[in-house]
């Protein structure tokens, strides 16, 4: 079978911007221009701003900058709760022509120092909470932005009366880096993604219009925050897109929470991750609260065990679409579709890319065959920031070669098996930890587990399992570890069986509120 990379490119739909496109161009002043400068753009707590505010605000930020001396290309880092100074920092900087880092903006002060030199921006947008944390980083680091804007004050809205709010968008070309989003590894740094302006749009115009059907009377919600590159396409640049309308809170996401929100917002689209969709599920209340207005939900940043889906379908009767993607090649790519459910996959590819499952030397594997997944599509990044080894690896041609293991069975649905280095081989044979991680959801006294690998006591890996039980109707925890096993073992052949299974009060978490499998990992080699 040839190699992945001499394949000649099929006749996929493309979406091909002007060669001078500027992304804020396309997402915001073109609503604008076509009249749109009336309609809700953002909703929150304390009201709602219409596109036309939006783009006055964007045109002020990005007026600040300029007079700051911010030049195009060079990096300005957003560190801002979910409201419209996130949105006005975004496009501001992308109107003149500068890089928009977005981070955590609670992120501890060895991440703001590491974030501070790998990035080497000359701006910041920080809000009131976390101000603090940023600029005592800055005092001592080696490299710090110049210009710290506390953007949320009342003291900074009254500073903006000073600039202009129209501002001439620099007129970058479609290739230009936009905006670096920072891969989800759970070892090491994170590594800076660089995406183009139009990368952005190429996905809006693929999944957000083509697969999901944003229209202009829709109202987003969002789990994840902004920073998080599937919610700033999902809860800000797709609604943006069309016209509709994008919910913010700046509170941290708890079920109680959002479900408060949806009953106050009334959203149509809710942007879900599977933590969340656990914890909705789990909630006492959960089946008294009113979801009516929601039309559809979509999962991503984790696999979704196909019991949890079972279970949300059973509670609330929405769909839920589960859906792959990744920062190099920003947003979704694979995807269950609305009237094309399939629980326990990703669904099909998003038209206008390609995918294939390959064995290690690139070849392209047969349905029902675990291999890597290789990707191709005009959202693909430029690479990562200094990191051309890396780069090299991963992005080879028009493919992106991730590392993530996948199936693809004989209807053309995807099946997640893992990352690479989370993959099992036990006796011989491959594991996917989401097989055995779904059969312990089953368990009624299971609110949530991962499994990894961990060596025996004669060096060979078998699966440790980490749960987070529901102690308040348990017996005791050796009944409880026992009752487990037992429950899996008569589900699962014995090679699947964790060896270890170990009970947590909760799961440790990455910077995108990913399971860190690498701690796990760490924790399980000292037990």
């Amino acid at each position: 079978m040839p190699d992945a990379t001499s394949d000649p490119e099929p006749d996929l739909p493309r979406f091909t911007p002007p060669e001078q496109f500027n992304m804020a161009d396309y997402f915001l002043d073109d609503r604008v221009r076509e009249g749109h400068g009336d309609r809700r753009a953002i909703l929150t707590d304390a009201g709602s701003l219409t596109y036309a505010d939006v783009q006055t605000l964007a045109n002020l930020f990005g007026d600040l900058l300029r007079d700051a001396g911010v030049q195009p290309e060079q990096r300005v880092l957003i560190a801002l709760p979910d409201g419209p100074q996130y949105a006005a920092a975004l496009f501001g900087t992308l109107k003149i022509g500068a890089v928009v880092v977005m981070v955590n903006p609670h992120a501890r002060p060895d991440e703001i120092e590491y974030f501070y030199g790998y990035t080497r921006a000359v701006a910041l947008f920080v809000g009131t909470e976390c101000a603090e944390a940023f600029q005592q980083v800055a005092a001592g680091a080696a490299m710090a932005p110049r210009h710290i804007f506390v953007a949320d004050t009342l003291d900074f809205e009254e500073s903006l009366a000073g600039f202009s709010p129209e501002l001439a968008n620099f007129p970058t070309h479609r290739d230009d880096p936009a905006i670096w989003l920072f891969s989800g590894g759970t070892t090491g740094r994170p590594k800076g993604v660089v995406q183009t302006h139009t990368a952005f749009a190429n996905t809006t115009e693929c999944y957000a219009k083509g697969v999901i059907g944003y229209q202009e009377d829709d109202v987003t919600l969002s789990v994840p925050k902004l920073f998080f590159g599937y919610a700033t396409g999902s809860n800000l640049l797709f609604p943006f897109a069309v016209g509709a309308t994008a919910a913010l809170f700046p509170d941290r996401c708890t079920p109680e929470v959002l479900f408060e929100r949806i009953e106050r917002f009334r959203p149509t689209i809710l942007v879900n991750v599977p933590t969340m969709v656990n914890q909705m599920l789990a909630h006492p209340g959960a089946a008294e609260r009113d979801l009516s207005s929601l039309r559809v939900a979509t999962s991503a940043g984790e696999a979704l065990p196909a019991e949890l889906h079972r279970r949300w379908h059973e509670a609330f009767g929405i769909e839920l679409l589960d859906g792959l993607g990744t920062a190099e090649m920003w947003h979704i790519f694979l995807s269950n579709q609305p009237g094309d459910v399939r629980p326990g996959t990703l669904g099909k590819v998003v038209p206008g890319f390609e995918v294939r499952v390959c064995d290690e030397e690139g070849r392209e594997l047969p349905h029902g065959e675990v291999g890597w997944l290789w990707v191709r599509g005009d959202s693909r990044a430029i690479g990562y920031w200094q990191q051309m080894e890396k780069s090299r690896e991963a992005f080879r041609g028009e493919w992106y070669v991730s590392g993530d293991m996948l199936v693809r069975d004989a209807d053309g649905y995807f099946i997640y098996c893992g990352r690479g280095d989370d993959m099992l081989k036990v006796k011989g044979k491959w594991l996917s930890p989401r097989e055995v991680e779904n059969c312990l959801l089953q368990h009624p006294l299971v609110k949530e587990c991962a499994v990894i690998g961990a060596p025996d006591p004669d060096g060979l890996t078998s699966p440790h399992a980490f749960v987070v039980p529901d102690r308040s109707a348990a017996g005791s925890d050796e009944d409880l570890e026992r009752d487990l096993k037992a429950f899996v073992e008569q589900r699962l052949p014995s090679y699947k069986c964790p060896r270890d299974l170990t009970l947590a009060d909760e799961l440790p978490r990455t910077h995108l509120g990913k399971v860190d499998r690498g701690a796990l990992r760490t924790l399980a080699a000292h037990s």
